[in-house]
């Protein structure tokens, strides 16, 4: 008889083991997770890569952003998309858990206090890490964290740019794409790319596009479109093997002196990124982060 019972203790005991691991993870109380997300059926592993561009777009007295700065909406859009992941934490099984977030910058900052900030922003979890105090932590850095660096940028006053075609090249597939992962990368731009260490021409292909060579090839007049086609205007491709990669163009703030310059971006960067085998991406203007919150999230816990 005793053996009997010390037969069915065990039995409960692994049962609840089982129980605990498999449960959900769910940090604050007070959050509801809307069902949109929570009945997603997938239980993919997600790589979120993060790229800042710290040009003088953020300078707010150069650009300023009207009802808000443009470097206080990339901190909101920031917030989202850490809140995004804390979601698609949330809704996992603990046992399958193995997900990641990074942040870069390219070329690499050379005030300290950035670098030492985006180091905090970094994480790795897996089913042996996971707790509530870390999903509190995710949730709270990037909360406040990311506005600090824009503001230590803007401080400096000496804005280093952002290489995103030189990133492309030779850094994208080694920090951004992983195997067993759904691998995304958010870029926070302003659409424009320039950086004077890597200007490079082939034909009418570039590796910037800035508002000075558009207006220089005559592409602010109502026919841009037939002057690309006929002419081949557009990006360099940097990279030809990005299919594992879906890519969130966040930001971006078209010269104003110029109708067509939205449009002319967004045909540089999809035509762009179409050569370089991306399956999925979006392009969205700089537009108030309470309208962008939906969007970001949908595009990361909603994969089509």
């Amino acid at each position: 008889m005793k053996f009997i019972y010390k037969l069915l203790l065990v039995i409960i005991l692994v049962s609840c083991v089982k129980e605990t691991k498999e449960e959900k993870v769910d940090c604050f109380s007070d959050k509801t997770i809307p069902k949109l997300y929570t009945l997603k059926k997938d239980n993919e592993n997600l790589n979120i890569s993060l790229l800042l561009d710290l040009s003088d777009r953020i300078n707010p007295k150069k650009f300023p952003g009207g009802a808000m700065e443009y470097y206080v909406r990339d901190s909101e859009y920031i917030k989202s998309i850490a809140e995004a992941f804390n979601i698609h934490l949330r809704t996992k099984k603990i046992i399958k858990i193995n997900d990641k977030i990074q942040l870069f910058f390219d070329p690499e900052p050379e005030n300290k206090e950035i670098i030492e900030i985006s180091n905090h922003l970094k994480f790795e979890i897996d089913k042996t890490t996971i707790t509530n105090k870390l999903l509190c932590r995710i949730d709270s850095v990037y909360s406040t964290l990311p506005i600090k660096i824009y503001e230590s940028a803007i401080n400096d006053n000496e804005y280093i740019g952002s290489d995103t075609w030189g990133f492309f090249k030779n850094r994208v597939e080694d920090y951004c794409i992983e195997e067993g992962y759904r691998n995304v990368l958010i870029i926070l731009t302003d659409g424009y790319i320039y950086h004077e260490n890597n200007l490079r021409e082939e034909n009418n292909l570039t590796s910037y596009l800035i508002p000075q060579y558009i207006r220089s090839k005559k592409l602010n007049t109502k026919n841009w479109e037939n002057k690309i086609k006929d002419n081949s205007f557009g990006y360099i491709p940097a990279n030809h093997n990005l299919s594992n990669l879906e890519i969130l163009i966040l930001g971006i703030h078209p010269d104003t002196n110029n109708p067509y310059e939205e449009d002319i971006i967004r045909r540089y960067w999809s035509t762009w990124l179409t050569a370089m085998n991306v399956q999925r991406f979006e392009i969205k203007t700089a537009d108030l982060p309470s309208n962008m919150d939906k969007l970001i999230k949908n595009f990361i816990l909603l994969k089509k």
